[in-house]
């Protein structure tokens, strides 16, 4: 039988409970994403961590950790990263403050916050960061804000590839999202149903353009909650068309993809109809999706997770969803290959040194 285990949860607090054991043991679990909630200390973080390598060797931990405000571990150590507007911000003084400012000092900056940014999670053991942002900054999203490099698809991919090629250095993988492009719309797919009412042709040769340029390094890539009606009537992470004809075929892109949280108000209606986690999650894979992440569920009793994981079973029983051997070769890839600096090591490590030295 085929084994894909799609399913990105999360849990409640600082350590695993027994029913966190018991669902991250599922055949259907892949991983799980941490949250603030799940932070109180690095020796702390490092010990759940070890605790969830214990439950599964393959299991992917997961953090939303880019920078700036949208970044889970901040004391304790943590290097406080910037914005990655701060680095286009940077970019755009080229030349106007003499010899060494501007672009290749952005750059230059943009692989140390990578670095760090890598190599400090890491060290605590988690395997992932859903980083680089590849939204392009029109001023229109409050969502995605200074999250965005810059307005210019050509410095957000050429900042975006210095900031993985520093998640390279540390053994990290590296998620761009959110395709393909949230930056133009106001409404926040959290709390709304955003829709992007531009033609293709004028979203492919401006907000996807990162994912066209950077179609060789991205590891993994995430689609927005967003509709563009011109295109089709689904949300992109539930669209064949997006997914499958567009990033697999046109741009050619061969990693994995990720949902983004199911239970954002931008996952819950489908060609007009409200849906389940679990309806989402069955349409999310069906369209090309890898693996689904269901976030925040896990407070209380976690019912809804444990209805998703139970629904998916069903579902894939009476072959509502395939298992898929590529899918699953995607997400062990995402997997670091090479062994964590240590905390301690790292602290006096040259390379991470210098690199906190280049950052903006």
């Amino acid at each position: 039988m085929t084994f894909h285990a799609p399913l990105i949860i999360d849990i409640a607090g600082l350590k695993l409970s027994k029913v966190d054991k018991k669902r991250l043991q599922h055949p259907l679990v892949g991983g799980l994403i941490l949250f603030a909630r799940n932070w109180q200390s690095r020796e702390q973080l490092s010990k759940l961590c070890r605790s969830i390598k214990k439950v599964r060797k393959d299991l992917l931990i997961c953090v939303d950790h880019e920078g700036g405000r949208v970044q889970r571990f901040k004391t304790d150590g943590f290097t406080h990263l910037p914005p990655m507007r701060a680095l286009g911000e940077l970019w755009l003084q080229d030349g106007k403050t003499g010899p060494g400012s501007g672009a290749l000092r952005a750059n230059r900056a943009a692989t140390a916050c990578g670095y760090v940014l890598g190599a400090e999670l890491r060290a605590c053991g988690v395997d992932l960061s859903f980083t680089p942002v590849l939204d392009l900054d029109f001023g229109a999203s409050s969502v995605i804000g200074d999250r965005a490099f810059a307005r210019d698809p050509r410095v957000v991919s050429l900042l975006a590839k210095s900031l993985m090629h520093g998640l390279l250095q540390s053994g990290m993988a590296n998620c761009g999202k959110h395709f393909p492009g949230h930056g133009s719309v106001a409404a926040d797919s959290h709390t709304d149903i955003p829709v992007d009412r531009r033609s293709l042709k004028t979203i492919l040769g401006d907000d996807a353009q990162p994912y066209d340029w950077l179609s060789t390094v991205l590891a993994s890539v995430m689609p927005a909650h967003v509709i563009y009606p011109k295109v089709d009537e689904r949300p992109a992470g539930f669209s064949p068309r997006w997914l499958g004809d567009i990033l697999r075929g046109q741009l050619r892109f061969a990693g994995a993809v990720f949902s983004d949280d199911l239970s954002m108000a931008g996952a819950r209606m489908i060609d007009g109809q409200p849906v389940s986690s679990t309806q989402a999650a069955v349409a999310a894979l069906n369209a090309g999706c890898d693996m689904v992440l269901l976030c925040n569920q896990s407070l209380g009793v976690g019912l809804e997770l444990d209805t998703l994981i139970n629904g998916l079973t069903e579902a894939q029983l009476k072959g509502q969803w395939q298992a898929s051997d590529v899918s699953e070769e995607r997400r062990r890839a995402l997997l670091p290959s090479c062994p964590a600096t240590a905390w301690d090591d790292l602290m006096v490590q040259a390379a991470y040194m210098q690199a906190l030295d280049q950052l903006p």
